[in-house]
């Protein structure tokens, strides 16, 4: 994956919407801002980024996670569940 900056703003929306994906393809919501000027310039959020870039880590899948998907595994396997293929 690779590291991006993404920032949003949707028609008739009045702020912009600012995300860091990091090299493990997880997102970072840095929050919302009205302008793009102070302290989320584009500067100030490239900043923020390599300092999540600098300390990222894969995260770990829960337990519950994992038990959810065993379960949707066990429903497909049963046929109560339509499958992927």
């Amino acid at each position: 994956m690779s590291r991006r900056i993404i920032i949003d703003k949707y028609q008739g929306n009045t702020h912009y919407s600012i995300h860091v994906i990091d090299s493990f393809g997880q997102e970072h919501h840095l929050g919302y801002s009205e302008t793009l000027t102070g302290p989320n310039s584009y500067e100030c959020i490239e900043l923020r980024a390599e300092e999540i870039w600098s300390n990222e880590t894969k995260k770990e899948v829960s337990l519950m996670s994992k038990a959810i998907k065993n379960c949707i595994e066990i429903d497909r396997k049963a046929g109560r569940l339509p499958s992927l293929d």
